[in-house]
């Protein structure tokens, strides 16, 4: 049967009159579904409150429309592009066969103007996952929605009605624009670039050799303290609405409200919370984890988590979300009623990044041996890249490249409370009300995803970038330049993420999960996307369990389009998996 949809939040009893109601009937538990649905591309009509402007969407809108699965069916999508050039779809952070990952030049040709292909792949899994345009700029111009599975079994977390957030950042220029802009001029976009009689305001408070001493390491790194976010001046929705359109979610008071929160956005982290309500954290990038109750949690692009509220008086709450520059927000609202509103909260200052978000002081620098964020010098990629297990340990491949210091500029990752966020005052994010903000470290798996094994090898993937000349790679070597990375299947390969840049980017490896190294053993969370913040290492370890070609990128739109974009090739297959066998290395799970 062919399903169209749909909804954006609805009580359990909704939702099933809802699935009556599409024709998707009753069904036991044990049975499994065939699902069939028509999706569109097309050129649409966005409108933000503060702006208008054409742009892709799916089924005449943009966000497109929420697809609900259920674990265990295999699902018939049928896109038909009615734009007039070649688009794709892909599933963000769900597991199929490599052929339906809709990545063009990886896992298919794309969809030709006026064709239509369709997917068909089983769903393993249950969760809040998204999909989007892997073409071009189509995604930041509009080309993304939600997708909602649901699982076989009983959710480990009660809740009473549920509604998807999705989070993006429109821009009135189109993607392609905004590109152009970056590359004639890549603080084209930054509204708080440092001026002259910022250098004099400075000098007079910490001295004119001191003052001049910072301009110059910054100089040297090809890189300025605003550079926090690359693009601003966008308006951030909240389901297609922007923060006067306020979208709104209703609830009776004493309720629990399932809120499944999906960055979307091309180039904005936000930092959310809902003033006067905790948020209970009980899934990330769809897997659940153990409840973990916050204030405030920073959702980096591309990731998705899920948060249980309960109020219980009946009135307005504002959803808010700042972007970590300071830029911009989301608005939306939960309230009894429609047309109920809360007090907006007030954009802080923009942050500025110091040299400790690079774990550097000004003390004893070396101007002439600062870390080149240019990737030029750099030896070519797979250089000391790859780093087998030796007696035990790692071999120390530390100080690879010509103008990279890797012992001296991470130092700081063996004293940071949180390795995750660099300590710096420009990233270290705290909540608004002096409580819980969310760290990586805090998320805990609900149940591990596989039993531990020691990995056979580590890669190194170091994160580089020039933002004079807007270029962004990966070991110093752009998508276009680079080898792919090559994997066996049925091996266990940790990832060693080392981010040489002043920006936050998120790293999203298709096709298989990436168990992130938080230090809590077999309760590590497993994630599609990891963020790597400035001046720091954050280390993954994932199985080798889907054959073929996947992509590996930075899902900052800008960053992956130009270099910080990895193929990925498994070679062999289940039938004949290569015999991995696990060497002991430096770290152990209890």
């Amino acid at each position: 049967m062919k399903k169209k949809l749909i909804i954006l939040g609805m009580s359990q009893s909704r939702r099933l009159i809802a699935a009556i109601g599409i024709g998707i009937g009753l069904l036991s538990a044990s049975m499994v579904t065939a699902g069939e649905y028509n999706l569109t591309v097309d050129k649409v009509r966005i409108s933000t409150g503060e702006f208008e402007k054409t742009g892709i969407g799916y089924n005449g809108s943009s966000p497109g429309p929420v697809l609900r699965f259920q674990e265990g069916e295999e699902v018939v999508i049928n896109v038909t592009n009615n734009l007039d050039e070649t688009t794709s779809i892909h599933w963000h952070g769900l597991i199929l066969p490599y052929e339906m990952d809709g990545v063009p030049e990886i896992s298919y040709p794309g969809i030709k103007s006026g064709e239509t292909f369709t997917y068909r792949f089983p769903i393993q899994q249950s969760g809040t996952y998204w999909f989007h345009s892997h073409s071009g700029f189509q995604e930041p111009d509009g080309a993304y929605g939600a997708i909602i599975i649901e699982p076989k079994g009983r959710e480990p977390f009660r809740y009473d009605r549920e509604y998807v957030v999705q989070l993006t950042d429109a821009h009135p220029h189109s993607g392609a624009r905004i590109m152009r802009n970056l590359k004639m001029m890549p603080d084209y976009y930054n509204r708080k670039q440092q001026t002259l009689m910022d250098f004099f305001s400075d000098a007079e408070k910490n001295g004119f050799s001191e003052t001049a001493s910072d301009r110059m390491a910054w100089g040297s790194m090809r890189m300025m303290p605003a550079d926090v976010e690359d693009v601003q001046g966008f308006t951030g929705l909240i389901n297609g609405k922007g923060p006067d359109q306020n979208w709104t979610g209703l609830f009776k008071a004493g309720e629990r409200v399932r809120l499944r929160f999906i960055n979307s956005s091309a180039m904005t982290y936000f930092d959310m919370r809902i003033p006067g309500l905790k948020m209970t954290v009980v899934a990330a990038d769809g897997l659940n984890v153990q409840p973990v109750t916050v204030d405030e949690f920073r959702i980096g692009v591309a990731e998705t988590y899920d948060v249980i509220v309960r109020p219980k008086e009946d009135k307005a709450y504002t959803i808010f979300g700042a972007s970590m520059g300071r830029s911009g927000y989301v608005r939306a609202t939960l309230a009894p009623d429609e047309g109920m509103t809360a007090d907006v909260p007030k954009l802080k200052g923009k942050p500025l990044l110091t040299m400790a978000d690079m774990g550097m002081s000004h003390e004893g620098m070396d101007h002439g041996n600062m870390p080149s964020m240019s990737g030029e010098g750099h030896k070519p990629e797979g250089h000391s890249v790859e780093k087998p297990m030796q007696n035990g340990k790692m071999m120390d491949h530390s100080k690879i490249g010509s103008d990279m210091d890797h012992g001296r500029m991470m130092k700081m990752n063996k004293s940071a409370a949180d390795p995750f966020y660099a300590p710096g005052s420009g990233l270290m994010p705290q909540a608004s009300n002096g409580g819980k903000f969310l760290s990586y470290k805090d998320l805990k798996a609900q149940k591990p995803l596989y039993p531990y094994r020691e990995a056979t090898r580590e890669i190194e993937l170091r994160l580089t970038g020039n933002m004079e000349r807007y270029i962004w790679s990966i070991n110093g070597v752009k998508y276009e330049d680079a080898e792919p990375i090559r994997l066996k299947y049925g091996e266990r390969v940790r990832f060693k993420f080392v981010n040489e840049t002043m920006m936050t980017h998120p790293m999203h490896l298709h096709g298989m999960w990436s168990i992130l190294d938080t230090g809590s053993g077999k309760w590590n969370p497993v994630k599609h996307t990891i963020s790597v913040a400035p001046g720091t290492t954050v280390y993954s370890e994932t199985e080798v369990d889907a054959e073929g070609q996947w992509a590996f990128h930075c899902h900052l739109s800008y960053h992956a389009d130009s270099g910080m974009f990895r193929k990925i090739v498994v070679e062999g297959g289940p039938d004949n998996a290569a015999n991995i066998t696990p060497v002991k290395g430096e770290r152990s799970w209890n």
